[in-house]
Formats: structure tokens, C-alpha cells, sequence
């Protein structure tokens, strides 16, 4: 069986991450591309389309079309929700890029329209699906490291704000590192320690290094007059089961404690993290342990290992779930709670005050 795709959203998610790992699968053609400007749904198609694929400006037209089976919306993050509902109703199954909305609402009112519906709907946090990841999820699901009481997300750059597209738009995007890069350290998180039931979130948010003109940036100074969202973010999480989860988020920060996508993990039988590779760590026979993972399966001339682009095992991953009718890895429900949490640490920072979910 060969599933028919529609790309909804032609910019650098859609033509970097989406449409190469999809050009690896046979089982898939990548039948119409649709951008509000018609030359990059145009190059898209002329790169990743079938020799008949269609371009559209308009996302409902696309729709339309019943001989499409999936679509990949990869689109800024406030309409997420209204493409993905759409074309959910359509009678579609969609990937929709992270995060799962721009508010807890929009994503709960996705999470029904799957359910309406019974077609699927993943989120696109690939990190879940990196070697380390993996590996650190059957740790943790086999109980090596216990019961797990303390995560830490960490998305920390030093200075690497995107500067193209409308990264810096708060009412396009709905924030910034916290939104975009925070996404996804929280989701590794909470996925290692299979905890989606937060109690009560406490969140600041900061302006600090925005304002800076001709900033040394990975891509160049930004200009402070479009940097409308935070530069930083920090949350703390508590658990309905008493756990607590810690949440770092910078796009900019005097730091040289970096990394993004990952976590540490520490459990009542052990603990993990992944700030210098993955290290799991614990006591064994009254001493102290540390044991860190090769990663790399190469060591022969010419052979890399096994390993696979995490986007490409994403998209292989989702587009067998269709073809098997069974559940992708990255579930709404989970995506959810992700959305509610990233949501209640901007409305804390705001109010000042904790803000309790799921009263």
C-alpha cells in the first residue's frame, strides 16, 4: 500500500526535517505541497513531489483532495490546531510539527477531533527516537532506576536565536525558547519517567538579553524592536505523585552550562543523565557506580553503526503506525500535557503565582 502525503507549510521544518525523511520510505509519495507563497510550495514539489503533485496557497483546497491519505503540517504554531482539525475532519491522518498547539485549549480540542474522527494524530518531538533516547526509555521502563522523583529538562543555548521566520513573534509562535526548544527536553522528560499528571506549575519568564543590539549570535545580531518573546524560562513542576520535574529554557543565557533536548533523571535505585552522553548512575553491592553508554555502533572501516537520523526513524515510525493501525509512539494525550504545562509556566511567570492543572 502506498500513502499518498500532503505537506502543509513549504519553510525550513517542512523542507529539512519532513519532506527528505519521507523521500526515504517507499511506501509513501509526497503528493501536494501548499505554502501562503507559491514558489517554495513550488521548489518543494519540484524536489519531493511526485511527477503530477499538485502546489496550493490555500490549505483547505488541499483537503479536498480525497485521494490524500496524510498530511504533514509544518506550519507556525498558531494554526496548528485549526489546519490539524481540519484535516482531521477531512478524513486524514496528521503529523503535526511541535509543539501540539500554541494554547492547552487548541490542543485539547485536536485531541477530540482525533478521537471524532478515528483518524491518528502525532506530534513531531524526533528527539524521542535519538539512540540515547531510546536506549534511556527501556532503562526506565525496566525499572533500573526505580521509582523516579526528580527530572530536569534542559534546553540551555548561550546564544543561538533563530532569526528568520517568526521565531521572534510572540502572536505567530506563542513564545520563544521555552515554546520551541523547551518543547522538547519537557517531552523527553516526561516520556523517561511516564509521569503525565502535573499538579501545580510555578514558571518565570525573562527579557533580559533581548534588548541587546549587535549581539553575537549564531546567526547574526537579532533586532531587539522584532524580539517581542522571552529570551529565557524556568519551571518547576509538581507532580500529582509528589514528583518534581525542573524545566530550563534559553535561547540566550550567560552560561556555559549548555545543551537542549536533554534530561536527568534521578530515580529511588538509580539515576541518568544526558549532559556528557548518557550516563546512567547507581549503587551496587554498598558502592557507587557510574556506567556510560556507548552510543556509536561503528568501530569497523567504512561502517558507521546502525544508527539512523532520528527524523527519518520518526517519520518511518509514524508512517508504519498508519500502515498497521496501531499507536504512534508520540501520542496527543501525552503532546497535551506538554502543551498545558509549557502554557501554565507563561501564565505563572505572569500572575506571579502557581498556577494548579487538572482541578
Amino acid at each position: 500500500m502506498t500513502l499518498k502525503i500532503g505537506i502543509i507549510g513549504c519553510g525550513g521544518i517542512g523542507t529539512n526535517k519532513h519532506m527528505p525523511s519521507l523521500k526515504t520510505i517507499e511506501e509513501v509519495e509526497m503528493v501536494a505541497f501548499c505554502d501562503v507563497i507559491l514558489e517554495r510550495a513550488e521548489k518543494a514539489r519540484e524536489v519531493f513531489g511526485t511527477s503530477d503533485a499538485k502546489t496550493y496557497t490555500d490549505y483547505q483546497e488541499l483537503l479536498e483532495d480525497k485521494t490524500i491519505d496524510v498530511i504533514h503540517v509544518c506550519t507556525p504554531n498558531n494554526s496548528h490546531a485549526e489546519i490539524s482539525i481540519a484535516g482531521l475532519h477531512s478524513g486524514k491522518h496528521v503529523m503535526c510539527e511541535k509543539p501540539m498547539a500554541k494554547t492547552s485549549e487548541e490542543a485539547r480540542a485536536m485531541l477530540e477531533a482525533t478521537k471524532e474522527t478515528g483518524k491518528k494524530l502525532t506530534i513531531g518531538y524526533q528527539n524521542r527516537f535519538r539512540t540515547d533516547s531510546t536506549y534511556l526509555h527501556e532503562v526506565c521502563a525496566d525499572g533500573e532506576l526505580g521509582d523516579i522523583y526528580l527530572g530536569k529538562a534542559h534546553a540551555i543555548r548561550r546564544r543561538a536565536v533563530p532569526t528568520w521566520g517568526v521565531f521572534l513573534d510572540e502572536e505567530a509562535q506563542g513564545g520563544g525558547p521555552l515554546i520551541d526548544i523547551g518543547t522538547h527536553a519537557l517531552d523527553l522528560t516526561l516520556w523517561m519517567m511516564n509521569n503525565y499528571k502535573p499538579k501545580y506549575v510555578v514558571g518565570n519568564t525573562y527579557h533580559k538579553l533581548s534588548a541587546t543590539k549587535n549581539a553575537a549570535n549564531a546567526w547574526g545580531p537579532w533586532d531587539p524592536e522584532k524580539f517581542t518573546v522571552e529570551d529565557s524560562a524556568f519551571g518547576f513542576v509538581t507532580m500529582e505523585n509528589g514528583a518534581t520535574i525542573t524545566l530550563e529554557a534559553s535561547w540566550a543565557l550567560n552560561s556555559l552550562d549548555v545543551g537542549e533536548a536533554k534530561t536527568s533523571l534521578s530515580g529511588t535505585k538509580g539515576g541518568a543523565d544526558m549532559k556528557d552522553g548518557l550516563v546512567i548512575n547507581g549503587e551496587d553491592r554498598g558502592l557507587l557506580y557510574e556506567r556510560k553508554v556507548e552510543l556509536e555502533t561503528g568501530g569497523v572501516d567504512f561502517y558507521d553503526g546502525t544508527g539512523s537520523d532520528p527524523a527519518v526513524l520518526e517519520a518511518e515510525s509514524w508512517i508504519n503506525a498508519i500502515l498497521t493501525d496501531t499507536e504512534p509512539v508520540v501520542k496527543p494525550e501525552e503532546a497535551l500535557v506538554v502543551t498545558e504545562i509549557l502554557e501554565a509556566i507563561y501564565e505563572s511567570s505572569k500572575i506571579g503565582e502557581p498556577v494548579f492543572l487538572n482541578k
